[in-house]
């Protein structure tokens, strides 16, 4: 279990914000690699191969976002990550793997990053972002089945905090991303034990401890505009450390 875990996290994740938490990003520092890499996505590839219909969702819709976010994930990994290199029609990976970029852009995703994504678009017409994509490995207590297809107000069920003011706030800051300036925030909850794997619906209660456990967990969630399609990427980057690590 520990080559899934991380020691350190690069934020403080117990300095507490107020909904939405949103702060500009830099746009090299869009996606995360640590020392947990290897580990968390060889669990990837565990889950996909167990749970692929609840880990994968895509509707045609996305298909071409889908298409732009792989070429984005790449760009930045050849050009801002050290240990991922360009080779071909396939990249080199800090733990040796070459993974080839030819198949289906969620599949390429899952063995490339220990990121999550979702896209979210806004079809004519329709007031609100749609979730029409997922890769969802590292659920933390919900299930894309339930998100899939659905806006902003429905996929934000059950969070309490989440009323009228704020969904009208979260749905501005989706229609105000600009192309080159991502945003982030992060959140953090207490878990009884460290599996990135933690599906459950809307209506079933995370096991706890209270104000405290043994591990924390906190993504690290940005949001992106696509350029082309005008999506928008939803990524979420797990840590899991040990409560004596903090």
């Amino acid at each position: 279990m520990a080559d899934i875990l991380q020691t350190s996290l690069p934020y403080d994740p117990l300095d507490e914000k107020p909904l939405p938490g949103i702060a500009p990003l830099d746009p090299k520092s869009w996606l995360w690699v640590d020392e947990a890499y290897a580990g968390q996505v060889a669990r990837k590839a565990e889950i996909l191969r167990a749970a692929r219909n609840d880990a994968l969702m895509q509707d045609a819709m996305a298909d071409a976002a889908l298409d732009e976010l792989l070429g984005a994930v790449v760009t930045h990994l050849d050009r801002d990550h050290t240990g991922f290199m360009r080779d071909g029609d396939g990249m080199l990976c800090p733990d040796g793997r070459r993974v080839a970029l030819t198949g289906g852009p969620l599949d390429v995703l899952s063995q490339l990053v220990q990121e999550d994504f979702c896209i979210l678009q806004k079809p004519a017409g329709s007031d609100e972002h749609i979730l029409t994509a997922g890769l969802l490995a590292f659920p933390a207590s919900w299930k894309l089945a339930e998100k899939f297809m659905q806006p902003l107000t429905g996929i934000h069920v059950p969070v309490r905090s989440y009323d009228e003011n704020i969904a009208k706030r979260v749905q501005r800051l989706f229609d105000g991303i600009r192309v080159g300036r991502p945003l982030w925030r992060y959140n953090a909850l207490w878990y009884l034990d460290a599996e990135l794997h933690q599906p459950r619906r809307q209506d079933q209660q995370r096991p706890t401890s209270g104000s405290t456990g043994p591990y924390l967990r906190s993504e690290r969630q940005t949001l992106m505009r696509l350029p082309l399609t005008d999506a928008v990427v939803f990524g979420i980057h797990t840590f899991v450390v040990k409560a004596g690590d903090l």
